[in-house]
């Protein structure tokens, strides 16, 4: 997943992904009339609001390719800090009312509907759980996000902030000293949790102790923090090389360091031994609230956990039933457990002996589904994309991801695989299926599309919504037959294994947050109904713990979509086309559920 900015709402781990793609010739992303916000004023209002949301969150900014605030890193885990953001959002929103929605152009009362969405939802998690409420600011990060890890992938120099420049060495030098600063008070915000009982599991807590060693050492050199360094552009004079090589060893070893010491010391020696032993954010006081806040934000509805568990419950039953009918077609005798259990060491399903093998084998899914892609798609985008080898120091607890691209094609959109031992990579696991969620025409897609529209306001083309985002991803799954794909049963039963994840998240997600069920036997649960390693089933469910309801919004966000789809092609009969469907469905970037449906019925009626 790709850095969100604050108008995600709530914390997004970082999403990553690698090679090349002739940016195409196909038509873009036009500026249209419909595109162009009509009143000037309500133009003004919101160039102003992403102006000072930029300010307030810096990372973003940068990873929008905006680069004014590169040197700058807020202590967002500082009560002032989450004071001045909720007098933002108040302030904001009352402003935005004074606009009278009925007289804006259908684009404009879309603008105004997901900016009115943000806030109230934004401003909803300040009256939960104490100050900060739902930002879980006494959790300041976890095993999968926060800012440690963020630090590590950008300030390796291989994550969006950029190293060109003797400016912007300097500038990443700025962010450190920001960061040394964080550290202290996330150390103080994690003892407050000790005292108020918000505590993460010990499982968490015990990840994430070594992520921080990993980053600890002796000599600068080896630091993955100097990498920057050793990649310093020749076009930077000596004496400047020798100034921010001096300056880089110094912020090494005396912040860097010794801030990722001091909080693995603390989570070590402090923390751990009082970290929880549940599972759920439901087990900690006021948790069931933060819950339902998290639920409603991720897959903005107002479905009930109760209703998503039953949902999911019936998704699972379906998707089993085909991955029965897989099973029989191969002509394997036994319980579908037993199959299960033969696809992790059967040598047809894990054919690679190298990284770079598994990386051309997704760079021939890529050429493989091209030719048809120009049948369901008119509008392709100009960004560039690449696929990567995941980082080595983040590689043993990460997926396969997507990083954005900048607007203006500078840095590419990224797909990045972990490939701690190829020879273990099972393509069961859904190969092609995971191209088609995470590279094209799931994420790069819609992102880049999104980020291409500059007839949006900014806070629309850099907006994020998990129903949507991810519902599409998921969605552009089960494209895979119609782009040429799933013809090997091997790879069909990875495409259902990835929907059965989905839907398998839908029960153990609400199963966890609301004490249903325990991480055990959310596992469990996981290893009955998919081809997948205990190892992996673990790392999914811990995901899950650290990161309540977002794993709800895939299946959640790909039942609307593919709802939406069936009732027009019911409805518009022959006049219905699956390309026109796309493109209206990305071109005004994701929005809340509600509000793309209110847009999608209004194109349809005007075919």
């Amino acid at each position: 997943m790709t850095y969100r900015p604050a108008a995600a709402l709530l914390a997004v781990a970082l999403l990553a992904a690698c090679n090349q793609q002739k940016p195409a010739e196909t038509s873009t992303v036009e500026t249209t009339a419909a595109n162009t916000t009509a009143a000037p004023a309500l133009n003004a209002f919101f160039e102003h609001y992403w102006e000072r949301q930029s300010r307030l969150e810096p990372l973003g900014a940068t990873s929008q390719g905006d680069n004014r605030f590169n040197d700058q890193l807020p202590n967002s885990g500082s009560q002032a800090y989450r004071r001045e953001v909720q007098d933002f959002c108040q302030h904001t929103l009352d402003s935005l009312r004074t606009f009278d929605r009925a007289k804006l152009t259908a684009n404009d009362q879309i603008s105004y509907d997901m900016l009115t969405f943000d806030l109230e939802t934004r401003l909803k998690s300040f009256g939960l759980g104490g100050d900060g409420g739902a930002n879980f600011w006494q959790m300041p990060f976890y095993q999968i996000g926060g800012l440690p890890l963020t630090m590590g992938q950008i300030g390796s120099g291989e994550g969006f902030q950029p190293f060109k420049t003797v400016q912007d060495f300097d500038n990443w030098l700025g962010r450190v000293h920001g960061f040394v600063a964080w550290t202290d008070t996330a150390v103080a915000d994690f003892r407050t949790g000790l005292r108020t009982g918000r505590v993460l599991p010990r499982t968490l807590v015990l990840k994430m102790i070594p992520q921080l060693r990993e980053l600890q050492v002796t000599d600068p050199t080896k630091s993955l923090f100097y990498g920057p360094i050793n990649r310093l552009p020749k076009a930077i004079s000596t004496a400047d090389r020798q100034r921010l090589t001096a300056a880089y060893r110094q912020a090494i070893l005396t912040e860097l360091v010794p801030s990722c010491r001091k909080m693995a010391d603390f989570l070590e020696r402090e923390y751990l031994p009082k970290a929880r032993a549940s599972s759920g954010i439901g087990a900690v006081p006021g948790g069931p609230a933060l819950y339902t806040y998290a639920v409603a934000a991720w897959t903005t509805t107002d479905l009930t956990p109760a209703q998503i568990r039953a949902m999911g419950l019936k998704e699972v039953a379906r998707i089993r039933k085909q991955m029965e009918e897989v099973q029989a077609e191969v002509g394997f005798k036994g319980t579908l457990r037993a199959f299960f259990e033969s696809l992790k060491t059967d040598p047809k399903a894990m054919p690679f002996k190298t990284p770079a093998e598994v990386l051309a084998a997704f760079h021939a899914i890529q050429a493989k589904i091209d030719p048809n892609l120009k049948k369901i798609f008119g509008r392709v985008p100009k960004s560039p994309f690449e696929i990567r080898q995941t980082e080595k120091f983040r590689e043993a607890s990460a997926s396969a991801e997507y990083n954005q691209g900048s607007p203006d094609g500078s840095r590419p959109g990224i797909f990045y695989v972990p490939l701690p031992d190829a020879t273990k990579f099972n393509v069961t696991s859904g190969m092609e299926s995971l191209f088609l969620h995470e590279a094209i025409p799931g994420h790069h897609y819609q992102t880049s599309l999104q980020q291409e529209n500059t007839g949006l306001p900014k806070f629309r083309r850099f907006a994020w919504y998990g129903a949507m985002g991810e519902g599409w991803a998921l969605y552009c799954e089960s494209l895979g037959p119609e782009l040429g794909l799933y013809t090997d049963p091997y790879q069909r039963i990875g495409a259902l294994n990835d929907e059965m994840l989905r839907a398998v998240r839908l029960v153990v997600d609400t199963g966890l947050h609301t004490g249903q069920l325990t991480r055990e036997q959310a596992i469990a649960y996981m290893l009955d109904n998919m081809p997948t390693s205990e190892a992996d089933a673990t790392s999914a469910i811990e995901r899950y713990m650290a990161w309540p309801g977002q794993a709800l919004s895939y299946k959640v966000g790909a039942l609307k979509i593919r709802a939406l789809r069936e009732k027009y092609a019911q409805q518009l009969g022959r006049k219905f086309s699956l390309s026109d469907f796309h493109d209206e469905l990305l071109k005004d970037g994701v929005m809340p559920l509600a509000v793309l449906e209110r847009k999608m019925d209004a194109w349809a009626s005007s075919q």
